[in-house]
């Protein structure tokens, strides 16, 4: 093997620390721009015009950029119903198997859609509350076996009085392991159900109870794949049938993609299993900043906004692991976090540091990507620091 010289060594630093420092330069010199007016149906505008302080939002766009926050792709925001920033940064694509699960690098622009991972169970519980809506499902409090034709055999020690709000609120009180447990190992069940040859459903109603109905928090995506089989038999469209036909299509949402299917039965996989562009996210968090109207249009009822807005009974004081935000709520699978200074929030959360974040009080709607899958998520140090004061 060859030997490096000293001088191969040096010449060697030096190439690296000149391309770091173009990297650091390019965000250094960093000049606003004024987000691209397209036909998606958001206007935009400057920061200026809606009163937000540039030159402080620029100092946060710099820092990402330099990767003081880690891995984010994108910082979009959206006020008084006028896009005005939208920022891309280069990072990996999402890959389970690749090392830090960070796979390809990619220049992320605004016509990629990105995988959105845990965003996608707040996606899945508008289709429940659209459901309601139009009449497929009578209301929350029913059994969920009352929608489960194929699965009355676990109608049994009282899984009976699981109802939809349960599930809608991952207080369904069935066992489920995802926090605690590596997302590497098959002891996690977020893992385990992919290897499930019987199928997604039958592993979670075959989990046993470690509390009753209503009375604890536990994270679970097993509920949200309850609700994905809800909604196929009461409307008899499948997830991705019925989001497209009742909440993308009215959005002028195009580019979704619900890439995710178990193989044991080819099932959606409805709590992380959807691909978005940010600036389709941004039209989520719009039609919820609004009370479920889109552009006039009723897409969801202003009570399933609120359900979601607001901590479910006991759902306080949740830590997220891997995220900075603190204590947090829960209520229809939708984030609550309270901010003395800029009133409350509610938001999708998604693992690596995907988030669609609504402020009523400040009229606007946040939106981050990032591949942060092994490292703590540093997105409300920027919000507390740099884009809420600018904002306020």
């Amino acid at each position: 093997m060859k030997r490096l010289t000293m001088k191969t060594i040096i010449l060697a630093s030096l190439l690296i620390s000149a391309i770091n420092l173009g990297c650091q330069d390019f965000y250094t010199d960093y000049e606003y721009r004024v987000p691209e007016q397209t036909e998606d149906g958001l206007e935009v505008a400057g920061m200026g015009q809606v009163n937000i302080d540039t030159p402080l939002v620029m100092d946060a766009i710099k820092h990402i950029g330099g990767g003081k926050y880690g891995e984010i792709h994108s910082v979009l925001i959206y006020k008084d119903d006028k896009l005005v920033l939208e920022e891309y940064f280069p990072g990996h694509s999402y890959q389970w198997d690749a090392s830090g699960h960070k796979g390809e690098w990619l220049a992320w622009n605004r016509e990629m859609p990105h995988c959105i991972h845990s965003d996608t169970k707040s996606i899945t519980s508008l289709c429940i509350g659209i459901a309601i809506d139009k009449g497929f499902i009578e209301n929350v409090h029913q059994s969920i076996f009352d929608y489960l034709p194929d699965y009355q055999h676990f109608k049994t020690n009282n899984k009976e009085y699981i109802s939809i709000e349960h599930v809608l609120t991952m207080t369904s009180g069935l066992r489920w392991e995802e926090w605690g447990v590596s997302l590497g190992s098959i002891k996690n069940d977020q893992i385990g159900i992919w290897f499930w040859e019987d199928g997604p459903m039958n592993y979670v109603l075959g989990r046993n109870f470690v509390a009753e109905p209503g009375k604890r928090f536990n994270y679970s995506g097993g509920d949200i794949q309850i609700l994905v089989e809800i909604l196929k038999n009461a409307t008899g469209m499948t997830l991705d049938e019925f989001s497209e036909k009742h909440l993308f299509e009215p959005l002028g949402i195009t580019s979704f993609d619900w890439w995710l299917k178990f193989p044991s039965s080819g099932e959606i996989q409805g709590a992380g299993g959807l691909k978005l562009t940010p600036r389709d996210m941004v039209k989520i968090g719009s039609m919820m900043l609004n009370k479920g109207m889109w552009n006039g249009q009723r897409i969801v009822s202003e009570d399933w906004v609120s359900k979601c807005s607001k901590p479910y009974a006991g759902n306080y004081g949740i830590k997220v692991p891997g995220e900075d935000l603190g204590n947090v709520g829960y209520g229809y699978t939708w984030w609550t976090k309270q901010y003395p200074e800029y009133g409350p929030m509610f938001f999708a959360l998604g693992w690596g540091g995907q988030k669609i974040m609504v402020f009523p009080e400040l009229n606007a709607v946040i939106v981050f990507t990032g591949a942060n899958y092994k490292s703590k998520v540093k997105q409300n140090k920027i919000l507390e620091k740099y884009i809420l004061p600018a904002l306020h």
